[in-house]
C-alpha cells in the first residue's frame, strides 16, 4: 500500500476528519465524528474508527475514514458495523487503494477478535471484489436532484401525486412549519408509526442528542391542519443536499388529507428555497410501502452497496419485517399499550443498530 498508513482514530482526529469528509465525493453525513459521538453517548456502542494517512515518519497527511463502530449481540460476540443506525458508511478515501486498505485493516481487526460480522453499509460500490464478500439486496435508496424553481417539485410529479399534494395544500389547507420546537411532535408521531409497525423504536434521547450534536445541520418541519399535527421530519443537512431520515404521520393523516405527499412536497419546496441541490429520501426495504410511496412521488430506486465480511455468522443479518421469522415478534410488538412499547424500545433498540 506504499505509504498508506492505517491505525485506529481517536477523539483528536475528529476535526481533520470532518474536513476530509465534507470534500470527499463519497462522504456521507453519517461519516462525520458527531455520529458516532451521539451513538457512544446514547446507545453505548464503542467506536473503533480507522483513519488513513499518507507520508514517511514525519508530518502525516489524512486521505481516508472509515467509520466503525462495535455493536453488541443479545448471544455471543459482536459485530462491527460501519455505521450502525445510519443507511450509509463504509471506507472513503482519496483513492480506490486508500478505501482498500482501510477496509483490510478493519477485516483483520474484525477476524482477530472473533466478532459475527464486518458490515459496511456503503452508498457508492466500494470497489472490493477482490474479496469474498456477502452482498444484500434488500434495500434501495432514493436520491434526486432538486429544480432551480420551487414551483418546479410540484410541477414534475407524477400525475396522481401531484393532485394529491395539491388537494393537501388547497383544499385541506396542509401548512408546514420549519423549528426544533417540533421534536417533541415527532417523537410521539414517530413512536406510535413504529409500536404500529411492530417495530421497537429510537430512544427520545437519541432525537435530541443529535439536535444538540449537529445543531443547524439538524431541521425538524411539521404539518398541521389547523392546529392539528398530522405529520412531521426530521433532516439532516450535508453540504448540498437535504436528507429526509426520521417521520412520523398520525393515524388516518395519509388517507384523509395526503398529510406525507404533501409534507415531502413541501419540504423540496423549501430545500430548493435554500439553496439545496439534491433531495435525498433515504433508504427503504424493496417489499416495503415506502418503497412504493417513494416511487408514487416519482423517485427512481437507487442501488445500494451493503458488504458484509461473515466471520462466525453463516448470513447478512435478516431480522427485518419481511422476514417471516419475525412475523410473530412483529405481531406481538403491536399489541403493546404504547407506554409499554415507548420504554421496552429503547433497551430493545441498543441490539437493533
Amino acid at each position: 500500500m506504499g505509504n498508506i498508513h492505517v491505525r485506529p482514530g481517536v477523539p483528536a482526529d475528529d476535526a481533520a476528519r470532518d474536513r476530509f469528509v465534507l470534500e470527499a465525493s463519497h462522504g456521507t453525513f453519517f461519516h462525520l465524528a458527531g455520529w458516532r459521538r451521539v451513538i457512544e453517548r446514547v446507545m453505548g456502542h464503542e467506536g473503533c474508527d480507522l483513519v488513513a494517512e499518507r507520508g514517511g515518519t514525519g508530518e502525516r497527511e489524512l486521505v481516508g475514514v472509515l467509520p466503525l463502530m462495535r455493536c453488541p449481540s443479545l448471544f455471543g460476540a459482536g459485530k462491527l458495523i460501519s455505521m450502525p443506525y445510519a443507511v450509509y458508511g463504509g471506507p472513503v478515501g482519496e483513492s480506490p487503494e486508500v478505501a482498500l486498505a482501510l477496509y483490510e485493516s478493519a477485516e483483520r481487526a474484525a477476524v482477530a477478535e472473533g466478532a459475527r460480522r464486518l458490515e459496511l453499509r456503503c452508498l457508492h460500490d466500494p470497489g472490493l471484489d477482490s474479496h469474498d464478500l456477502a452482498r444484500s439486496e434488500l434495500y434501495a435508496t432514493f436520491i434526486h436532484d432538486l429544480p432551480d424553481d420551487p414551483a418546479d417539485v410540484l410541477a414534475r410529479m407524477p400525475k396522481k401525486a401531484r393532485a394529491e399534494a395539491r388537494k393537501a395544500r388547497e383544499r385541506h389547507g396542509l401548512e408546514l412549519s420549519e423549528g426544533i420546537g417540533h421534536l417533541d411532535e415527532l417523537l410521539r408521531l414517530f413512536h406510535r408509526n413504529k409500536r404500529d409497525l411492530g417495530s421497537p423504536a429510537l430512544p427520545p434521547a437519541l432525537f435530541r442528542a443529535l439536535a444538540d450534536e449537529f445543531g443547524e445541520r439538524v431541521v425538524v418541519h411539521l404539518v398541521r391542519r389547523g392546529t392539528e399535527p398530522l405529520a412531521a421530519v426530521m433532516s439532516f443537512l450535508f453540504r448540498d443536499t437535504v436528507l429526509a431520515y426520521y417521520s412520523g404521520t398520525a393515524a388516518g393523516a395519509d388517507r384523509a388529507y395526503s398529510a406525507s405527499n404533501f409534507m415531502y412536497l413541501a419540504l423540496q419546496e423549501w430545500s430548493v428555497e435554500r439553496g439545496f441541490r439534491v433531495f435525498d429520501f433515504g433508504r427503504s426495504r424493496r417489499d416495503a410501502g415506502a418503497f412504493q410511496f417513494k416511487v408514487h412521488q416519482g423517485f427512481e430506486p437507487r442501488p445500494l452497496h451493503y458488504r458484509y465480511r461473515l466471520i462466525r455468522d453463516d448470513a447478512p443479518p435478516s431480522l427485518h419485517p419481511s422476514n417471516p421469522k419475525t412475523k410473530v415478534l412483529q405481531d406481538t410488538w403491536r399489541r403493546l399499550p404504547l407506554w409499554l412499547a415507548r420504554r421496552l424500545s429503547t433497551p430493545v433498540s441498543r441490539y437493533l443498530p
